[in-house]
């Protein structure tokens, strides 16, 4: 007898469903998630950057750094950079955003309409946004409690590190979760419940010195606003996907 509930294999037709329901629900997430940014998320970066550019010309002033433990080794290797080509802001910068929102937004579609239709249960947009609400909380919050989303200016951990523990997170939230609703014995739900807060008891990469050219209330709007950006995102996405997959099919 199987541990995890699952649905028939699926066939030629279900596939081009899934990638149907996946494209037309990423591309108007996407949308969305930038409209939001644009109103929520940007202006704040606008002002994190201002901070950012203002900070070499403030160290010419005054050459001492408050924490004199920190080496300049230390700071080039966690600081976040800027170099190399960037868009205009403006329409330019909007468009690219855009075109990168879409993207992520027809990927992690993808793996929502993938995942039901591995199920199998009836699909509409009420369990597509559960679907969303679950892929919120192991691709945006679990990692955000140990990797918050940084202002521009922010010092941070070695960006392997951070890609690798950002990695292991996800798979061990999405997989508890998995667990924790689809698993028919409480040995596997409680074996779900350890892989959520694994990662955590693990504890994130953190950089030698904290440090941040933006004020700590700018980078606490950020936060705020990334959360509520990201929240409408995955939710619109989830309903999206369980209302395509239902039409398509």
């Amino acid at each position: 007898m199987p541990l995890i509930r699952t649905a028939p294999a699926a066939g030629l037709g279900t596939f081009n469903r899934i990638i149907a329901s996946a494209a037309a629900a990423g591309i108007l997430a996407g949308l969305l998630l930038t409209g939001v940014q644009q109103v929520q998320v940007a202006p704040i970066i606008l002002q994190a950057e201002v901070f950012e550019s203002a900070a070499p010309a403030a160290l010419e002033v005054a050459p001492t750094h408050s924490h004199a433990d920190a080496t300049p080794h230390e700071h080039a290797e966690g600081a976040h950079e800027h170099g190399g080509w960037q868009p205009d802001d403006g329409f330019e910068r909007t468009f690219y955003t855009a075109v990168a929102n879409i993207s992520a937004g027809v990927g992690y579609a993808l793996l929502l309409a993938a995942a039901i239709s591995l199920v199998g249960r009836t699909s509409n947009w009420r369990a597509g946004l559960l679907w969303g609400a679950a892929g919120y909380t192991a691709f945006f919050v679990a990692p955000s409690i140990g990797l918050p989303p940084e202002l521009p200016g922010t010092v941070a951990a070695p960006l392997l590190a951070r890609q690798l523990w950002w990695t292991a997170t996800v798979a061990a939230s999405a997989g508890g979760l998995a667990l924790l609703v689809f698993a028919k014995n409480w040995p596997l739900k409680i074996g779900g419940a350890l892989m959520l807060l694994a990662p955590h008891l693990v504890g994130s990469p953190q950089p030698a010195v904290h440090s941040s050219t933006a004020p700590a209330e700018l980078a606490r709007s950020f936060l705020y606003a990334t959360l509520l950006a990201n929240a409408a995102f995955w939710l619109a996405m989830g309903a999206l996907a369980g209302y395509f997959y239902k039409k398509f099919g």
